[in-house]
């Protein structure tokens, strides 16, 4: 009985099933966002799905505003082991705070928006 084979994806394939730039990845790697990406015998990157759910996780982080050292720790976290998972989720609370509070921030910015958008139609009429 065969291993199983692991599929890789190209560069060009994660980007676009990542929507993140060639820029982006190569960036996340040298920082350590990324762990050892597989390399071709040529020495091409190749990604695996493993590699495509972290960048999932990673677009989450980014879109809703955490910081590059944030990530980072967090990333460091996870390579640590499940012996972090109590930090890991005070790490993502705390985020989870700082998301509620800009959310909040949006919708009295929106309210004001709402306001001046109904003070032109009745000025219209």
């Amino acid at each position: 009985m065969s291993a199983p084979t692991t599929e890789y994806l190209t560069p060009a394939e994660t980007v676009e099933r990542s929507g993140f730039s060639l820029d982006t990845l190569r960036y996340y790697e040298r920082i350590g966002l990324l762990g050892a990406v597989h390399r071709s015998r040529t020495g091409h990157r190749r990604f695996t799905e493993h590699d495509l759910q972290w960048l999932a996780v990673l677009r989450c982080l980014r879109d809703t505003g955490m910081p590059i050292a944030e990530m980072r720790r967090f990333a460091g976290l996870v390579r640590d082991g499940d012996g972090t998972f109590a930090d890991r989720l005070a790490l993502l609370e705390r985020h989870d705070e700082q998301v509620e509070e800009h959310i909040a921030h949006l919708r009295g910015q929106q309210a004001y928006v709402r306001e001046k958008i109904a003070f032109y139609r009745r000025a219209l009429n």
